[in-house]
């Protein structure tokens, strides 16, 4: 069983979240205080899912959530580097096209 982490980075004017091991309902609750603290930061927050190795419901609903509360904020939550299943679900959710970074960092395999 992998385990969950998420890192934060701060930058100019940005937050980078980096999430890596599943994101899974053992990891709901850090996962959505990490993602609602960066939002709280900054106006604009990416999201890198490339370390990501599972990804289910639970991390749809984290997205979704910070993803109104940055809009709350006049602020833009961005979802990077998804690829294989996580880009999947993102896919099927519409997550892909809502969280889209403005033509940076997004690979799709």
């Amino acid at each position: 069983m992998a385990s969950f982490e998420a890192r934060t980075a701060a930058g100019e004017g940005r937050v980078t979240v980096v999430l890596s091991g599943d994101c899974d309902l053992t990891a709901r609750d850090q996962l959505t205080h990490v993602l609602l603290d960066a939002v709280s930061r900054e106006k604009a927050v990416f999201v890198d899912v490339a370390e990501v190795s599972f990804f289910d419901s639970t991390g749809v609903h984290a997205l979704v959530t910070a993803h109104h509360a940055a809009r709350g904020r006049n602020g833009r939550l961005f979802v990077v580097n998804a690829g294989g299943a996580v880009a999947a679900v993102l896919e099927l959710t519409g997550l892909d096209a809502l969280l889209r970074a403005p033509a940076e960092g997004h690979r799709h395999a």
